[in-house]
């Protein structure tokens, strides 16, 4: 199990909360006030129905909380653990029409970052035994960022720079409306104040040669072959992080780990790693007072 520090409940509430409005619209649950007696009391279990990495349990616990503040949540799970098909990671009880108007919006937090927490476990796990850490990006969905990187926290993999703000990254785009590496890296340095990091992008053995003449603190090594790789981390010397992008996986990270680089970034795990599916299913009814599966 992976011990993740959860977020705070001001990151976490807002974001919540306009989820639900969002679902609610003006006219409330339209369907559960019709059908569900208002006093009527029922217990549901969050249950994963394939095996992964559980991230997200506080944003579902809020989503219930903010609709009805009578629920209870009690968890099986926490955060960053290891969960089997059909194993129970949490129980809400409560008000029935309340459970089920939250329903959605605390499986839909729930199941996509788990999915984050799962792809980025088998990433890790593929490159267990070298150094290198798996880091997530800035390619995440508009709003969720933070909740987003949490949840690669909770399968294992650490963060690169959070925002535009963070350090200096100077990228392809940069180096070509400046004119040159060299260039852009003296302008970057003369404007970074002492605590800003700055590091460059090179796809090119060439560029990297400049860049360490320079002087930077990290270099990002786009799209390298794994013999470029190898080729660069030697000729890095340690004297600057060395960090692999560009379309890796769990089956291409363990040669890319073995380069000897200190990161190795991915985007698609925050952009598009599939969701982990859980359910939320009837526990029991306490209105009928017995099981019903």
């Amino acid at each position: 199990m992976t011990s993740v520090l959860r977020l705070p409940s001001i990151v976490i509430e807002p974001i919540v909360r306009s989820a639900l409005l969002e679902d609610l619209g003006k006219g409330g649950d339209l369907t559960s006030d019709a059908v569900i007696p208002h006093d009527h009391m029922a217990t549901l279990a969050l249950r994963a129905r394939q095996p992964g990495i559980v991230a997200g349990l506080d944003l579902a616990a809020y989503a219930f909380l903010l609709v009805e503040s009578t629920i209870e949540m009690q968890m099986q799970r926490v955060d960053g653990s290891e969960v089997a098909a059909g194993e129970t990671v949490a129980n809400v009880s409560g008000p029935a029409r309340a459970l089920l108007t939250a329903e959605r919006t605390a499986l839909n937090f729930l199941c996509h970052l788990s999915g984050i927490a799962t792809a980025t476990a088998a990433i890790v796990d593929a490159v267990s035994g070298h150094k290198a850490k798996i880091v997530s990006t800035r390619k995440t969905t508009p709003g969720l960022r933070a909740l987003e990187r949490y949840a690669v926290r909770a399968g294992g993999g650490a963060n690169h720079r959070f925002g535009l703000d963070d350090a200096m990254l100077i990228k392809d785009n940069h180096i070509a409306i400046t004119g040159d590496i060299r260039t852009a890296i003296e302008r970057a340095r003369a404007a970074a104040g002492h605590m800003v990091k700055i590091e460059v992008e090179v796809d090119t053995l060439e560029q990297l040669d400049i860049a360490l003449e320079a002087g930077i603190d990290a270099v990002l090594l786009d799209n390298m072959s794994v013999e470029q790789l190898t080729q660069a981390v030697a000729m890095v010397g340690g004297r600057a992080i060395t960090e692999a992008s560009g379309r890796i996986t769990a089956q291409t990270a363990p040669a890319i780990a073995a380069t000897g680089v200190d990161l190795i970034s991915v985007g698609w795990i925050t952009h598009s790693a599939p969701i982990l599916d859980i359910g939320l299913d009837i526990a029991v009814d306490t209105s009928m007072n017995r099981l019903l599966n």
